[in-house]
């Protein structure tokens, strides 16, 4: 892409501010404006924000126990920082502005320096304005290799998203941030993409077994998927193997729906059964049908097929939870939202009407706060064991993201599975065991990124 002169100037300035060795040292990913195709050919280019100026931005893949290091420039118009969702990383390298870092302006960068402790399927996206920035095209995939990785033909990532486009122009609706989206289901948009593209096709050979890795990096839509021409089998959710604590176990047969809210991922392991010469389709179960995503070319000839199922993937070093049912239980309450109005809540040390809260963009709050607060929802001991409540009392699901650590769900047969997004629905409740072992100031909040800028967003800490 051709950089206009405003652009050229403002990285041109970053470069000239940084020692020449500097420079050298560690590589550069910049989040700038690019142009992609979106829409289906008919339509035109639309203008994004993307990290080295493409949607999704450059996918990172890193040993386990490796050390990744970038120099994020930002030669964009506004204010931003990477958050490196679902690593279990350092305090200072989560990417909070406000919370674990400055905000980085325009024309500044920032050096992200951190060691990957658990192998798995991760993202980067923006973290300022995240509810705008990450509907523009700000984010990525964060591959993290095992060591000994299953017996597969080929490694897929597939990271959906929806965007709200101008039919006329193929351009992103400027409309970030207004009432409806915030107090309602969030920013819903009206073209689904897999990859930055509609509709990709990808090309597989027959009987060929493949490792779909599949994100959802979409503001607020929830994905309900199914493969059609494949049989499978889920091996990770939010990068942990879903056979954990358990490796000898075998991974899950795959059932369609794998229900996705934003910032969730799965691990699948499928074999195509689809005949040479055919597609088979992943697709997006709506209440109308399905709709296909991504389709895969099935090549000509005969592949090699297995009749094995996988092994389930490596363990990864995760916190023991041992005890967690005598662990304290803290509360969380969903509050407000269309239907379920706030009658008021307090905003920093400010009882407001849910008129006045209304009247400033605030739509939820949780426990009765309408914003990240100045005391943390929790504070933890290092290595302490607490049990969360999630009680959803509004009329929408959430998606509540705890940054810095894994955590299980209570079932009523003991512990889930890992995840660090957990999906509450309306009318819900969701308990989680927390080992709270990384220590530092960590957000947590709804991943509906509207929702989370109107009112869901708390932090806790762990000492």
């Amino acid at each position: 892409m051709t950089l206009d002169r405003r652009q050229f100037l403002v990285t041109a300035a970053v470069a000239a501010a940084m020692p020449r060795r500097a420079l050298g040292a560690i590589p550069v990913i910049e989040a700038r404006e690019g142009v992609a195709q979106l829409a289906p050919a008919q339509f035109g280019e639309t203008p994004i924000w993307g990290f080295d100026g493409t949607v999704p931005g450059p996918e990172l893949r890193v040993n386990q126990g490796a050390r990744l290091q970038r120099r994020m420039v930002n030669a964009l118009p506004h204010p931003t920082s990477i958050h490196w969702h679902g690593i279990r990383i350092d305090n200072a390298m989560d990417g909070v502005p406000g919370l674990t870092q400055p905000v980085v302006e325009p024309g500044e960068a920032f050096d992200y320096d951190f060691v990957l402790p658990d192998a798995g399927t991760y993202w980067y996206h923006a973290h300022n304005r995240s509810f705008e920035q990450v509907a523009r095209g700000l984010y990525g995939p964060l591959i993290v290799e095992e060591a000994e990785g299953p017996d597969v033909d080929d490694d897929i990532v597939l990271m959906l998203d929806d965007w709200r486009l101008d039919p006329e122009t193929a351009s992103i609706r400027d409309d970030f941030g207004n009432g409806h989206d915030m107090s309602h289901a969030g920013r819903i948009g009206n073209l689904v993409t897999v990859n930055g593209q509609f509709d990709p096709a990808i090309r597989v050979a027959p009987g060929a077994r493949l490792r779909l890795r599949l994100v959802n990096a979409a503001n607020a839509r929830i994905f309900s998927l199914g493969l059609d021409g494949f049989r499978g089998w889920v091996v990770a959710l939010d990068g942990m193997p879903l056979a954990q604590p358990e490796p000898l176990a075998q991974p899950e047969p795959l059932v369609n729906p794998v229900v996705l809210a934003p910032a969730q991922r799965v691990d699948l392991i499928v074999d195509v059964t689809a005949d040479a010469g055919s597609v088979a389709s992943l697709i997006e179960m709506r209440r109308e049908g399905g709709v296909g995503l991504a389709r895969f070319d099935i090549g000509a000839g005969t592949g090699m097929s297995r009749d094995n199922t996988p092994d389930a993937l490596p363990p990864n070093p995760l916190p023991d939870l041992a005890g967690w049912e005598e662990a304290p239980r803290h509360e969380m309450r969903m509050q407000g939202g269309a239907m379920r109005w706030l009658d008021g809540a307090l905003l920093g040390d400010t009882q407001l009407s849910g008129r006045e809260l209304a009247q400033l963009g605030r739509f939820w709050a949780l426990n009765g706060q309408a914003d990240r607060p100045e005391e943390p929802f929790l504070d933890a001991e290092r290595g302490s064991l607490h049990r969360i409540r999630f009680v959803n009392e509004t009329m929408f699901p959430h998606g509540m993201h705890l940054h810095g650590h894994h955590v299980r769900i209570v079932g009523a047969e003991g512990l889930g599975p890992w995840r660090d997004t957990v999906l509450v629905d309306r009318g819900e409740t969701v308990e989680i065991a927390l080992n709270a072992d990384n220590p530092g100031k960590w957000l947590l909040h709804c991943h509906m990124l509207g929702h989370a800028a109107s009112g869901m967003s708390t932090w806790y800490k762990v000492g």
